[in-house]
């Protein structure tokens, strides 16, 4: 009997297991919007609950319990189906490259687009727009060039014709340059020196600048297959509790029992008790007489 009674109780608990462990496992939809409206001529609340599914989502997830809120009871009406084609939208980066015989930034910006129109491999679409801040300017190279420098002076009313006389280097524009020739000129009396000064230069410049801009936005496409379900809930107001009356209070026992004239049939009773107390102790007494004297 004990080992039927164990796996009765054994049964029981595989049955109840298998039918609470796949509702445990099944994961309920959520609302994508939520909105709460007035309804009717008596103002009734009402609450939409809008789910988007895929063609492949179970609806049978979607809530439909009653629910309280705000006082509320709320309860469903109505579930609306509508098939329609999503669009489904996601962020987007595309990055540019060009080039530039310009490094000012200001003269960069100028030049690029505000907004560009992109398709991706996947096949979303979208307009995006320029990130300023993402904009970069590098140098592609540098070159050096050299050029010839030259500069002539007179020294007039020199007593000889020595070049002693005159400087062999001078600074011109901030650069060193070197006596290269004298000419010479006489009044008889003194000699004026035409002299030439020569020199190079170099500098070093950009060849080149490559200029790298990013275009941030949103892209969609609008192939995307969804199912929308409405639930629409009625409500109506929960009753306020009403307070519990406090127990009236029991009458107090009166200190002494006041019998009256009904004391007769207590008497009665407690006699009648005694009585056969009496005669049950006789009798026990008269048997046990009986057994001594045999």
């Amino acid at each position: 009997m004990k080992k039927q009674i164990a796996m009765l109780l054994c049964a029981l608990t595989v049955m109840v297991f298998s039918t609470t462990l796949p509702a445990l496992a099944a994961e309920q939809h959520y609302p994508v919007t939520v909105e709460e409206y007035t309804y009717g001529p008596l103002d009734e609340l009402r609450i939409n609950k809008v789910y988007q599914l895929s063609l492949s989502d179970d609806p049978g997830l979607i809530p439909t319990e009653d629910f309280d809120r705000n006082g509320r009871h709320y309860y469903l009406l109505d579930m609306v189906r509508k098939d329609e084609v999503g669009v489904d939208t996601q962020p987007h980066t595309e990055t540019v490259t060009m080039d530039s015989d310009t490094g000012d930034l200001a003269e960069v910006l100028k030049r690029l687009d505000a907004q560009m129109e992109v398709t991706t491999e996947d096949g979303y679409t979208g307009a995006l727009v320029l990130d300023h801040t993402s904009v970069k300017v590098e140098v592609k190279g540098y070159q050096t060039s050299s050029r010839s420098l030259s500069a002539t002076r007179t020294y007039p009313s020199l007593s000889d014709a020595d070049l002693a006389l005159i400087p062999t280097t001078i600074t011109d524009g901030g650069k060193t340059l070197t006596l290269a020739d004298v000419q010479w000129a006489s009044d008889g009396t003194y000699y004026t020196a035409t002299a030439k000064y020569t020199g190079s230069s170099s500098s070093r410049h950009a060849t080149g600048y490559t200029v790298s801009a990013s275009y941030t936005g949103e892209v969609a496409k609008t192939n995307c297959e969804v199912v929308t379900y409405t639930a629409i809930f009625g409500s109506t107001a929960i009753p306020e509790e009403q307070p519990t009356p406090s127990p009236s209070p029991e009458p107090e026992a009166p200190a002494s029992l006041n019998l009256g004239t009904n004391y007769l049939p207590v008497l009665g009773i407690v006699g009648g008790v005694i009585a056969l107390l009496v005669v049950s102790c006789w009798g026990y007494q008269k048997i046990k007489e009986r057994k001594m004297r045999t």
